[in-house]
């Protein structure tokens, strides 16, 4: 289920499910609401961004609230994830997936929003969009993230790449599966139990933020995704950008943990992740890795409509 292209006259509507927006995110929220006013696009605000009823956030409800609220809106086109954080899969049973499956919509985040990426694709088979926050389109100060979000979700282009963006070969190979993926802390956690991703010929790309995950937690994260069987279950594996002061490289520890196991094609590139340069990825559209071409991953389908 694909969602209808953004055009001019239509409306975003930006909300909070991680962190709590502050005082000195609001500078960055009204620059980036003022790129997209210059395409003829609107913005609203869901009424619980700035709330912090437990002290290190809003509730679980609160969030859910917004959220569910934006979809059921028919004057929204669109939802931005305000900024990241840390705990938006609290929400998971709060979230009204019938709803979302009855107003199909562009849905836009990235790190700890990966849990909610995911987990509506999982419940809804709507495709939603790895891309920048809402902030940090102007908070990154990268014009090519904003010219990026305009190309895939107003013009319908679909090269996985941002202008002359090179690839990696880890392990050549070809291979179709349909993309999910994100932050790598977030997409252990979404292994097992009752709000598990299929990864059944998926193609899997993963990033993560080095200041928060050291490699011997990478380790940690991709082992115990090994241990469970994620690697026998994924058709390829796109890995994006990590910096960590030691030097070590993202695509090393996974290496060091898949070795010869598997024969799934491996690509790399620096265009996702916690980077100034955040393409958009559509997660539940199916794609193909081919490391003899030039473009080394492609989309096979349509992300918006």
């Amino acid at each position: 289920m694909i969602p209808n292209k953004l055009k001019k006259g239509d409306t975003i509507a930006v909300i909070a499910p991680s962190n709590t927006v502050f005082e000195d995110d609001i500078q960055y929220l009204k620059k980036t609401e003022d790129m997209f006013k210059r395409e003829g696009i609107n913005v609203i605000y869901g009424k619980n961004i700035y709330s912090n009823t437990l002290g290190y956030g809003a509730t679980p409800l609160e969030k859910a609230e917004d959220l569910n609220w934006a979809f059921k809106n028919k004057n929204v086109q669109a939802i931005f994830c305000a900024k990241g954080g840390e705990n938006s899969n609290t929400m998971f049973e709060y979230i009204d997936y019938n709803l979302i499956k009855q107003n199909p919509k562009i849905f836009c985040g990235f790190s700890d929003n990966t849990f909610l990426l995911n987990m509506i694709y999982e419940k809804t088979d709507l495709v939603t969009f790895h891309s920048s926050t809402f902030k940090a389109i102007s908070d990154w100060d990268n014009p090519c993230v904003f010219e990026n979000i305009i190309q895939k979700l107003v013009k319908e282009e679909q090269d996985l790449k941002i202008n002359n963006d090179q690839f990696k070969i880890i392990k050549n190979g070809v291979s179709e599966g349909i993309l999910i993926g994100g932050n790598l802390n977030c997409l252990r956690e979404m292994v097992c139990g009752e709000y598990s991703l299929d990864f059944e010929n998926k193609i899997l790309f993963i990033e993560d933020l080095g200041e928060e995950s050291n490699p011997k937690f990478i380790s940690n994260f991709l082992y115990y995704m090994k241990q469970n069987k994620v690697f026998s279950k994924i058709k390829g594996l796109w890995i994006g950008h990590y910096e960590h002061e030691s030097g070590i490289k993202l695509e090393d520890v996974v290496m060091d943990v898949l070795k010869d196991d598997y024969t799934f094609p491996i690509i790399k590139s620096e265009n996702f992740g916690h980077t100034d340069r955040k393409q958009v990825i559509p997660i539940g559209v199916k794609a193909k890795i081919d490391t003899t071409k030039n473009e080394k991953i492609f989309l096979l389908e349509k992300c918006v409509k």
